[in-house]
């Protein structure tokens, strides 16, 4: 009687993980809900309760430091930037002096105009030049001076 006891209540704290697994959708209660599942087996061949812990706190540790990056990595990259995110690593022609003293710059990427602040302050990117966007942040590009030796092409493409 004990023992099917012990199989339920590893199978209900499962059932607990998934279920939080399934609300924060975070990769990291899921493998406990492994080593639970291991542990009402263990039960079921009549291993005592000890072993059944050191199952689960095993596999649970195995499963998260070994298969949670692996799953991340490939769920991750499934993941396609839009919008604004995709901004982040292309270039923007400047067109309004960004100047984060001043609070000036604007900058136009993929058709569309954008206030701009540099990445550090006291760097002015002028008129005309080219800026590597380097984050957004609400409405802003953040930019820092881009490589002038690919401003050509990157003006053609970017205006």
């Amino acid at each position: 009687m004990i023992m099917g006891s012990e199989v339920i209540s590893w199978l209900l704290l499962a059932a607990i993980f998934i279920i939080i697994e399934i609300i924060s959708l975070g990769l990291t209660t899921i493998w406990f809900a492994g080593g639970a599942f291991v542990a009402a087996i263990a039960a079921l061949c009549g291993a005592g309760l000890t072993i059944q812990i050191i199952l689960f706190v095993v596999v649970a540790v195995v499963l998260l430091a070994f298969t949670r990056p692996w799953a991340v990595k490939h769920l991750d990259s499934k993941t396609e930037k839009t919008n604004a995110e995709a901004l982040v690593g292309q270039n923007a022609v400047v067109i309004e002096q960004i100047d984060n003293l001043k609070e000036t710059g604007r900058a136009k990427v993929g058709g569309m105009e954008w206030t701009a602040r540099t990445k550090e302050d006291g760097v002015i990117i002028p008129e005309g030049y080219m800026a590597h966007i380097v984050a957004i942040q609400g409405v802003k590009l953040i930019v820092e001076k881009a490589d002038e030796d690919k401003l050509t092409e990157e003006i053609i493409s970017n205006v």
